[in-house]
């Protein structure tokens, strides 16, 4: 099963805090740590793994152009290579697994609407003024 991509975590992000990606990360600055801020990091982790995964690949291939020659030389640089990038591909390995996990236990949880007000009974009329007795003279 193929792990999301950081463009799909950061979708994940904005539906869970009903936000684009650019306010949140502008948000999480002002505020102290908390779960925000730990998924963004781990979204930026993710997303750097990709890009270095890209340029190790394309590295890689540059090294094995059909109409390059391999030498003793280029033959550390393709064992460096294929090193760095399988630890690019561990690492977002590992990075999309965590941050899924986290999405999973997370839900995002609906703004309460204010209850309508409760009636109050009927105001009934105030009771008859109550029959002075008669002074007698």
């Amino acid at each position: 099963m193929p792990h999301p991509t950081s463009t799909d975590i950061a979708g994940r992000i904005e539906d869970l805090y009903g936000a684009p990606l650019a306010d949140l990360e502008a948000h999480a600055q002002d505020q102290p740590p908390g779960m925000l801020s730990a998924l963004l990091g781990m979204h930026e982790a993710l997303a750097l793994a990709e890009r270095s995964i890209d340029a190790h690949r394309d590295h890689l291939a540059r090294l094995i152009h059909p109409e390059r020659q391999i030498g003793q030389h280029e033959v550390s640089h393709l064992l460096d290579g294929a090193r760095r990038l399988a630890e690019a591909v561990a690492v977002r390995e590992i990075q999309a697994k965590s941050v899924t996990a986290v999405l999973q236990s997370l839900t995002r949880i609906p703004v309460p609407t204010p209850a309508p007000p409760a009636s109050s009974p009927p105001v009934s009329a105030p009771p008859p003024p109550a029959p002075s007795p008669a002074h007698s003279r």
